[in-house]
C-alpha cells in the first residue's frame, strides 16, 4: 500500500470543505435513493447535474458519497416497504421485511448499516492496495490493448446482464450508435445529426442518462404503482443485542470477502454479489429453514456483500478508466465533463484527486452510519408522501439542473426524448444499462481502433498477434459463450423476473 498516497488521500478528504460535500452527498443521495423503485443508478443520473459545479475533487467525492447513499436508502426501502429500488436490494428484502413486520425494524436496519460500515472499510483499503499496481500494469497497453479490454467490458457485461442476451447485444451496439453522432473525432465531420446543430456535439451525456434512467424509472414506477405493506410503527431498538451480534459476525465478514472479490466484474458484480452471498449463508445455515422469514443472517450477508462491491467497482473505473455498472458508467461521463480522462494515468496526474477520492469512501460510510441511523424516522414519514407529489418534484429539479449547465432549452427536450426511449425499452424488455455503457465506451472503442490500425498501417491482425489483446479477445469470445449457455440463460431470467 501507498502510504504517502494514503496519508495525502486522508489530507485531501479530511478538508472541512470535503467533508461537508461528502455529507451533502450521502444525504442527497439517501434522500432520493429511500424512494420507492428509484435505485442508486437513478439516483445518481437525477443528482448528477449539481455536481458540475464543484472542483472535480468535490464534484467526485459528492458523486460516490450519493452512490454508496442511495444503496443504503434502497435497503431502508426494501426493509420498511419491501419494494427493492435494485436486484441487489430484492435480496435484502426477503428477509428484513420479515424482520420489519415482526417488529424487529430496528435491528435489521442497524444490521444493514454496521454491514454496510464495516463492508465499505474493508473494501476501500482492498481498493488502496490493489488499484496503484493495476494502473501501472495498464500504463503498458497500447491502442490494440485498449480496444480488446474494451471489448472485453463490454461482452462481459453482457454475460452478467439480466433478461435476453441478444437484447443485451442490441442495447450495447445502439449506445455505440448513439455516441457516434457528432462531428467526427478525427476530421470533424458531422455524423448523423440530421442537421441539426444541436447535435454537433452529440448527444449530452447528462440529458442522457437523466431521462434513461431517472425518467423511465419514474413513469415506471407510477404505471407498476406496486402495493406495499408499509411498517408505519415507531422503528426501535436500533441497538444490535449480543446474540444479534454474533449471529451476524460471520455473515457480515464472508459478504464482505464476495462482494469485495465479485465487485470488479462488470455489468451486475454486486447483484451477482448479494446473490451470491445469500445462497451461501442459507446453505452453511444450521436452521435454512429460517431464511425468508425473517433470519438476520439474510439481512447482514446482502449488504456487506453489496456495500463491499459498490466500493471495489471503483478499481476497474480508476485504473482502466472502464466502467463495471451504470453508475460506473456515469462517473466516467462525469471525469471527462470535468475534463479528466480516467485510467491509469489518473493516479500520476492527479493523485490528490485519485487517493482523495478513496480516502473519502470511508469517511462517507462513517458518515452513513452516524447520519442514517438517528433519522430513520424521518425515512419513514418520506415514505408516507404520495408518489403524485414526491415525482413531479424530483423531475422538475432534475430538468432545471441540466437546463442550467448550459442554458439550453434543448437538453431539457433531450431529457424527455431519452425518457420516453428509456421507458420504451424497459416495456420491450431490454435494459438500458448496456445502452448507457455502449454509448461511454464508443468514443473510446473508436479512438483505440483507429489508433491501433494507423500504428500498424491498416494491418487488422494487430489485435491478435499482440498477446495481451489476443487474451483479451479470447476472453470476450469465452463470456459471449458463456452468455448464450442455457443455464446462465435460466439464472438471468430469474433475476430479471425478480427485478420486475
Amino acid at each position: 500500500m501507498d502510504l504517502s498516497g494514503l496519508a495525502l488521500g486522508l489530507e485531501t478528504a479530511l478538508q472541512p470543505g470535503n467533508i461537508l460535500i461528502c455529507l451533502l452527498g450521502v444525504t442527497l443521495g439517501t434522500l432520493v435513493g429511500v424512494l420507492p423503485g428509484i435505485g442508486p443508478t437513478a439516483t445518481v443520473a437525477l443528482l448528477l447535474p449539481i455536481t458540475f459545479n464543484f472542483d472535480p475533487i468535490a464534484s467526485l467525492i459528492m458523486l460516490a458519497g450519493i452512490y454508496y447513499g442511495a444503496q443504503y436508502g434502497g435497503s431502508t426501502t426494501a426493509i420498511l416497504l419491501n419494494l427493492p429500488g435494485e436486484s441487489s436490494a430484492a435480496v435484502t428484502a426477503l428477509d428484513g421485511h420479515q424482520m420489519a413486520l415482526q417488529g424487529r425494524a430496528g435491528p435489521a436496519l442497524a444490521t444493514a448499516a454496521l454491514g454496510s460500515f464495516f463492508a465499505g472499510t474493508v473494501a476501500t483499503v482492498v481498493l488502496a492496495l490493489f488499484a496503484p499496481p493495476l494502473a501501472s500494469a495498464a500504463l503498458k497497453f497500447g491502442p490494440a490493448e485498449y480496444f480488446a479490454l474494451v471489448v472485453l467490458g463490454l461482452i462481459a457485461s453482457i454475460a452478467l446482464a439480466s433478461g435476453s442476451p441478444i437484447k443485451a447485444v442490441a442495447m450495447i451496439v445502439l449506445g455505440l450508435l448513439l455516441g457516434t453522432m457528432g462531428q467526427d473525432l478525427n476530421t470533424g465531420v458531422p455524423r448523423f445529426t440530421f442537421g441539426i446543430r444541436e447535435l454537433y456535439n452529440g448527444l449530452d451525456f447528462v440529458s442522457l442518462a437523466v431521462g434513461m434512467f431517472g425518467l423511465a424509472e419514474i413513469i415506471r414506477n407510477l404505471e407498476r404503482r406496486q402495493s406495499a405493506s408499509l411498517v408505519t410503527k415507531k422503528v426501535r431498538g436500533l441497538w444490535l443485542t449480543r446474540k444479534d451480534a454474533r449471529a451476524i459476525t460471520w455473515p457480515v465478514l464472508r459478504g464482505t470477502t464476495m462482494g469485495s472479490l465479485l465487485g470488479v466484474l462488470p455489468g451486475a458484480g454486486h447483484v451477482l454479489a448479494a446473490f451470491t452471498s445469500y445462497s451461501l449463508e442459507k446453505r452453511l445455515s444450521r436452521t435454512p429453514e429460517r431464511f425468508g422469514r425473517g433470519a438476520i443472517q439474510g439481512v447482514a450477508a446482502p449488504e456487506s456483500a453489496n456495500n463491499a462491491a459498490a466500493q471495489t467497482s471503483f478499481i476497474p473505473l480508476l485504473t482502466l478508466g472502464l466502467p463495471a455498472h451504470p453508475v460506473m458508467a456515469l462517473l466516467v461521463g462525469a471525469f471527462i465533463i470535468q475534463g479528466i480522462t480516467p485510467g491509469p494515468n489518473v493516479i500520476n496526474d492527479e493523485p490528490a484527486l485519485f487517493w482523495g477520492l478513496i480516502a473519502s469512501m470511508w469517511v462517507g460510510n462513517l458518515l452513513l452510519v452516524m447520519l442514517n441511523l438517528p433519522l430513520i424516522g424521518l425515512w419513514v414519514r418520506m415514505l408516507t408522501v404520495p408518489y403524485e407529489v414526491l415525482f413531479p418534484a424530483i423531475i422538475a429539479f432534475a430538468a432545471i439542473g441540466c437546463y442550467s449547465l448550459g442554458l439550453n432549452a434543448w437538453d431539457v427536450f433531450a431529457i424527455a426524448a431519452s425518457g420516453v426511449l428509456g421507458y420504451a425499452l424497459i416495456r420491450w424488455g431490454c435494459e438500458p444499462a448496456p445502452l448507457l455503457l455502449g454509448f461511454v465506451l464508443g468514443p473510446l472503442l473508436e479512438e483505440n481502433l483507429r489508433r491501433a490500425m494507423i500504428i500498424s498501417r491498416g494491418d487488422p491482425t494487430v489485435f491478435v498477434t499482440r498477446p495481451i489483446s489476443a487474451t483479451l479477445l479470447l476472453l470476450a469470445v469465452a463470456a459471449l459463450v458463456v452468455s448464450a449457455l442455457p443455464a446462465v440463460r435460466r439464472k438471468r431470467e430469474v433475476v430479471f423476473t425478480e427485478e420486475d
